[in-house]
């Protein structure tokens, strides 16, 4: 869900992550990763954005992992065979504090080959950086502040002037999800008014989400009572408990407990 939001808020706000990141607030278009494939590509971290003379490419992260060195390099060579002649500006960007040495690296080498990108750890970052521009509100809590619920109601308050009934929806769900990074979820629903999320696709895709683990909870729930029905019904019947655990997938122990509840039940 993280990287869904993060997408979304750079491909809904381009400009305002061009103001931030290229220091000049120019037009940016989505780049589609299936435009640099030679292969497939993962593209469920990536976000592309370009204009006539620049790439940006931003990766979010939650947890740093080994990987991103590499990946940065062969994004840079799969755009620079697409457009020789473009610019490239790529940033990882961090979200939660970590103490790993892996926050802090900045290029890949290997043997006669070196890449370098950037690294921006939002706890490291001034907070008013993201209090001016609609499109980085939701980063504000996460960003190098002494009073992370004091903070959220700055960003509550300026998503209250927001007059676009959608960007202010959008932008109140997106600070809802990025929030819970760092603070707990009755903070949040105190602070944030459900009632203009509603209408964001943001929240409709959580919505849609917690539905889909729902059900999917919901199914393996009731497989489960089934097999602890045919479990029991298999222990009246006297058989072995290696045998009905074969048969039923259930572990050795949970037959043993059903086993245990059945002669629990049994009159005295």
């Amino acid at each position: 869900m993280f990287d869904n939001v993060c997408k979304f808020l750079a491909e809904s706000f381009s400009s305002d992550f061009a103001t931030w990141l290229l220091n000049e607030p120019v037009t940016l278009t989505k780049l589609s990763p299936s435009e640099l494939s030679l292969e497939p590509i993962r593209a469920d971290a990536l976000i592309l954005l370009q204009s006539e003379e620049i790439v940006l490419h931003i990766e979010f992260q939650t947890k740093p992992k080994a990987d991103i060195p590499f990946r940065m390099c062969d994004y840079r060579l799969r755009v620079y065979r697409r457009f020789p002649h473009k610019q490239m500006r790529q940033v990882v960007i961090y979200l939660q504090p970590n103490d790993s040495e892996l926050v802090y690296q900045t290029e890949f080498a290997l043997e006669n080959t070196f890449h370098r990108f950037e690294v921006i750890r939002l706890w490291q970052q001034p907070t008013e950086l993201f209090l001016s521009s609609p499109g980085l509100l939701p980063f504000a809590t996460l960003s190098q502040t002494n009073n992370q619920t004091r903070t959220l109601e700055q960003v509550a308050e300026a998503i209250k002037a927001i007059n676009d009934t959608r960007i202010r929806s959008n932008v109140a769900a997106s600070t809802a999800v990025l929030a819970g990074l760092a603070l707990n979820k009755d903070v949040i629903n105190r602070i944030l008014r459900s009632d203009i999320m509603r209408e964001s696709v943001i929240y409709q895709d959580i919505l849609q989400e917690g539905l889909k683990e729902g059900i999917e909870q919901g199914i393996v729930q009731g497989i489960e009572q089934k097999a602890q029905e045919v479990a029991k019904n298999m222990l009246n019947e006297g058989m072995a408990i290696a045998l009905i655990a074969r048969v039923t997938g259930l572990t050795v122990e949970q037959v043993e407990q059903l086993q245990a509840q059945t002669d629990d039940n049994q009159p005295a």
